[in-house]
């Protein structure tokens, strides 16, 4: 077991290409979101917007890819799309976390403050907690088969916050401003600003693709070494065997 364990960590240390595609999309972001023009209004300011916005997207597709792949399971039993699942939650944590943080500072820029209890706000901040309970879970038995049952149930229920929190801003007004690009009347950004902020949507998509390989990767090795640990504590047929006691005489 230990040989196979060592077998698939070296198949995988080999492949590196997702982390130099990470590294090439994160950079063709910087430089649009530098080459862009600044807003008329937020002026340079602005530019939190190609980070912003696109993490907050490609966690809406995290968690749904994370729904399906929890639903996959259910319906397949197939521990592929428990490590799925679980993955792209763990890329959607980190998203939703890099989305609040960012938001804040430009909170903090436009509004005076770091946080308020605007809807959009409390409900992307419900979302991040409720995913890292998501996460608490899988943590919380050894057993693959329990822990990919019920985390996937959790997978599947959660995705129904995503509707809420991407709708809020039009069923509650708050200070976060509605959707500029998704108006029945018009877009209210200019052209380059539209073509740079698809850009980074588009690299922020490909780092995500990046990062899900990897990740079910370790996620594979994660779950060939707890069940070589788990058959490793198991007693061998020997030692459940006890010499039997005979009554009046010596053991």
């Amino acid at each position: 077991m230990t040989i196979g364990v060592e077998a698939e960590t070296t198949e995988s240390a080999s492949r590196n290409w997702p982390w130099y595609t990470m590294g090439i999309a994160g950079v063709i972001t910087l430089i649009a979101s530098f080459t862009a023009p600044p807003d008329a209004l937020q002026e340079q300011l602005s530019r939190i917007l190609y980070v912003h916005v696109p993490a907050a997207w490609l966690a809406y597709l995290a968690f749904a890819v994370t729904m399906l792949a929890s639903a996959m399971y259910l319906w397949r039993k197939t521990m592929v799309w428990d490590r799925i699942a679980a993955s792209s939650a763990e890329i959607g944590v980190l998203l939703t976390g890099l989305t609040l943080v960012v938001g804040m500072i430009w909170g903090k820029s436009t509004w005076g403050v770091w946080w308020t209890w605007d809807a959009r706000l409390t409900l992307t901040a419900i979302m991040f907690f409720v995913y890292l309970g998501y996460l608490a879970l899988r943590r919380s038995t050894d057993d693959l088969v329990a822990r990919a049952r019920r985390s996937a149930i959790l997978g599947v229920v959660a995705v129904g916050q995503i509707p809420l929190v991407h709708f809020s801003v039009i069923w509650w007004r708050g200070l976060h401003q509605t959707p500029s690009l998704a108006k029945p009347a018009s877009v209210d950004m200019d052209t380059p600003m539209v073509i740079t902020l698809f850009i980074a949507v588009a690299m922020f998509t490909v780092m995500y693709v990046a990062m899900m390989v990897k990740r079910v990767e370790l996620a594979r090795l994660e779950d060939a070494l707890l069940e070589h640990d788990t058959a490793f504590d198991q007693p061998v047929a020997g030692d459940a065997v006890a010499a039997p006691k005979l009554a009046g005489g010596d053991a």
